[in-house]
């Protein structure tokens, strides 16, 4: 890691923050410092596993908890980041999300906090300490489960970038994928009719026989 990635934590972590890349390295630095337990998700993971995608935000999920508010201000300070103090004690209370906004650089962390359920539960165990990062790695949704949530995003109303986000991710990474897992979850998460489509316009129907 470079000199500057090296340095001691004092307060905070050097703000040399001007890339999406950036902003994961400092991310994972700063809840690998405060023990919260994560993942990235969203266009960050299915970029990483299909087609690359153009985006602002780094959506992650977390199991943070009331415990870890004040040193997440510290290492998220206000002269650099802004963050809602109502925001993060909501998000924790109902199993929602808040941001972490990084203004000088226009960039966003979209931090959800999951339900206590089987579905989110397996995501944690199956996330993988894969993604490429020049200053290190960092952990991320499983193909699948990246997958799975797209879908979810899409029947609730999402854009069709959703699609082509799964589209990319079989068509890159489709070998990786576990069919059983996401036919098993699919019918669990009221996706199974999207998943079929899906499964049909790729030709892993017949994998599926």
């Amino acid at each position: 890691m470079s000199q500057e990635y090296e340095r001691k934590w004092q307060g905070g972590f050097p703000m040399q923050i001007q890339s999406l890349e950036n902003l994961i390295q400092y991310l994972t630095k700063a809840f690998r410092e405060l023990q919260i337990d994560f993942f990235l998700t969203g266009s960050t993971a299915s970029s990483f596993y299909g087609a690359p995608r153009s985006t602002n935000d780094v959506d992650v999920v977390a199991l943070l908890e009331e415990k870890h508010i004040t040193d997440l201000f510290r290492l998220f300070p206000s002269t650099d980041f802004y963050l809602s103090d109502i925001a993060i004690h909501q998000a924790i209370r109902d199993r929602s999300q808040f941001n972490i906004l990084h203004p000088s650089s226009g960039l966003k962390i979209d931090v959800m906090i999951p339900e206590d359920n089987e579905f989110n539960a397996s995501r944690f165990r199956r996330k993988k300490e894969s993604v490429p990062l020049t200053e290190g790695m960092t952990a991320i949704a499983s193909e699948d489960d990246v997958i799975l949530m797209k879908m979810k995003y899409y029947s609730e109303g999402g854009s069709d970038k959703h699609l082509a986000d799964i589209a990319g991710i079989i068509a890159f990474s489709g070998d990786n994928i576990d069919l059983e897992y996401l036919n098993y979850w699919a019918d669990r998460l009221g996706v199974n009719d999207i998943w079929k489509k899906i499964k049909n316009k790729s030709g892993l129907t017949k994998k599926d026989e």
